[in-house]
Order: structure tokens, then C-alpha cells, then sequence
């Protein structure tokens, strides 16, 4: 049976369950004014309110498995709402920025990805990601589907100062929301094709590190022009990868690759150095790479450390 805006909410919340994604922006968008109301009570006629209800609506999402009432999904959501307007209230800075971690679960459950496919709409996601601005998709990736998600590290990758990182994940957040309810029901492109295809051009680029055939790859991969920003500072154009790759190499260090996502000219590379016995601190436990891509080649690229495997 197709669902409409006819349909009850308990016959939307179970179509949502079972992947509906169009079932799921209408029942939330049906209770759009009500979460706003609760939002309000909370933190007052300020901007956060409608930060906080596109929040509390991917969160929602996100935890879809959790709703074992479906007659129940508008209080649901409005403890959810509740739930994001304390995590609000607490972190107030004088930034007006908020970060309730919209798609980033806790410690102990899986990666966002994973947590999106038991929701089975990773498609829905990465076809609304894909809608960013190049700017704001860079801070998201990072964030919401990378270990190197802290906004130090965010800066560094992208080269951008820490209040742009805030900034830039506030607006991601609703832009994102918003093309998650227009694109909802839509025909999207298959998100564990694009996502094998990042891995092997990544497992194809690190093991050219472990051969000779590595000076080639930096002329058919990077662009003459492209730049190398490390921990946040340009250090050079491409030429300066040779060096960086042979001080890793010539000490037996191992590179080992973590994981590779992308969207629309953006990848995040992530890797571990596994150091020889006998320089166990020759390279920090792990790295990111940010690709900025032009015409199929690297324009720019971040490289940043991270000091354990968890991230």
C-alpha cells in the first residue's frame, strides 16, 4: 500500500521502521509545530529552536529501531526534543552554535553508517549529503562519518579556524534536514556501490606507497597546482608528498587503511601507521586525508594526526 498524508501515525511510524523514508518525513512533518512548541518551552523564542527540532528529527531517524510503540511517536518525539534542548542548554557558549551530534551515535553503538542501514535508508542519507555545498559537505563528512570528527581536527583538515567549523555545522544540520524532507520517497543512487568504489581507489593510492610506481601516481592523481596543508598549514604543492611518503617508507612503516567515504568531489581517507618494533613512535597511530577534487584529480589535499586508533 502506498502512504499518504491520510495515514495514521501509528501506520506511518511502521512504514518508517521498515525503510519508508517518505513515511517518515511526513509523520515528522506532520508534528513539525508541536516539536517546535516544545522546543520553545525549553529554550525560548531564539535560533536554536529550529536547530533543535531538525536535530531531534534526524536523531529520530537515526533511532527508529528504538520505537517499540508506534501509536506513541509523537510523544516520541517530543522527548527527543526535550532531550536535545537540555543537551543545548548546557553547552551554551557565547558562539551561538549548537552540537547535539545529530547523526554521531554514542561510544557503545555501531558507526553512523552502520546505525543507517538498520534504519535501511543509507541511500536517503548520502543522497541528501550529496546536496551540500562543497564547504559544508567537507565539515560533515568528517564529523558525522569519520574517527577525526573533533572540530581541531576539522580545522586542520579543512584549513579553516574553529568558529567557521561551528558555523559551517550548524548550517550543514539544516540544510541537511531540509533535503532529507524534500528528497524523501526519491530514487537515489546505491550507497554501498559508491561507497566500495571510494575504498578501492583508496586501497589502489596506498598500496602505489609501498612500490616504486608512487612518482606516477602523484602526476596522474594530483593536479600540477594542487596544495598540501598539514595540521592546518600549507606546506607546499604536490612535490612535497615524495618526501612525506619516503620518511613513512624508508623506516619500515606500515599504512595501513582504516576506511574511505566521498561525496560529490569530497573524500576522507582514513589510515593507521603501524611502526616498526624498532621505532615504535616513528608516526603517530593514525591520519586523515581530506581530498578536494577537480576533474577527476587531487586539487588539495589536508593531512592531519590522530594520537589513538579510536579516533
Amino acid at each position: 500500500m502506498s502512504l499518504s498524508t491520510a495515514e495514521s501515525d501509528a501506520e506511518l511510524a511502521r512504514a518508517a521502521r521498515h525503510g519508508d523514508t517518505a513515511a517518515f518525513a511526513i509523520v515528522t512533518e506532520r508534528h513539525r509545530a508541536a516539536l517546535r512548541a516544545t522546543a520553545i518551552s525549553l529554550l525560548g523564542y531564539v535560533d536554536e529552536v529550529d536547530d533543535a527540532v531538525q536535530d531531534a528529527v534526524l536523531t529520530a531517524f537515526r533511532r527508529l529501531p528504538e520505537l517499540r510503540d508506534p501509536e506513541a511517536i509523537g510523544p516520541w518525539l517530543k522527548a527527543i526534543v526535550r532531550n536535545v534542548c537540555r543537551m543545548q542548554l548546557r553547552a551554551r557558549t557565547p558562539l551561538p552554535v549548537a552540537d547535539p551530534e545529530l547523526l554521531l551515535p554514542p561510544a557503545s553503538e555501531p558507526r553512523p553508517d552502520e546505525a543507517l542501514d538498520r534504519a535501511g535508508s543509507r541511500d536517503w542519507v548520502w543522497h541528501a549529503v550529496a546536496h551540500l555545498s562543497e564547504p559544508i559537505r567537507e565539515v560533515v563528512l568528517l564529523r558525522y562519518f569519520s574517527r577525526f570528527s573533533s572540530y581541531e581536527q576539522i580545522a586542520q583538515l579543512c584549513d579553516i579556524p574553529l568558529d567557521t567549523v561551528g558555523s559551517r555545522l550548524r548550517d550543514g544540520r539544516r540544510a541537511l534536514a531540509r533535503a532529507l524532507r524534500e528528497t524523501a520517497g526519491d530514487a537515489y543512487r546505491d550507497a554501498d556501490a559508491d561507497a566500495a568504489a571510494h575504498r578501492l581507489r583508496a586501497r589502489e593510492h596506498f598500496a602505489a606507497i609501498e612500490t616504486d610506481g608512487y612518482d606516477r601516481v602523484l602526476r596522474d592523481w594530483f593536479r600540477p597546482d594542487a596544495s598540501i596543508v598539514v595540521q592546518g598549514s600549507i606546506v607546499g604543492d604536490r612535490s612535497m608528498m615524495r618526501p612525506m611518503i619516503d620518511f613513512t617508507v624508508q623506516a619500515g612503516v606500515v599504512t595501513r587503511l582504516h576506511d574511505a567515504v566521498g561525496s560529490s568531489g569530497v573524500l576522507v581517507w582514513e589510515g593507521d601507521f603501524l611502526n616498526p618494533p624498532s621505532d615504535p613512535e616513528h608516526c603517530p597511530p593514525t591520519f586523515a586525508w581530506l581530498l578536494r577534487m577537480r576533474e577527476g584529480r587531487v586539487a588539495q589535499l589536508g593531512l592531519a594526526y590522530g594520537t589513538s586508533r579510536s579516533g
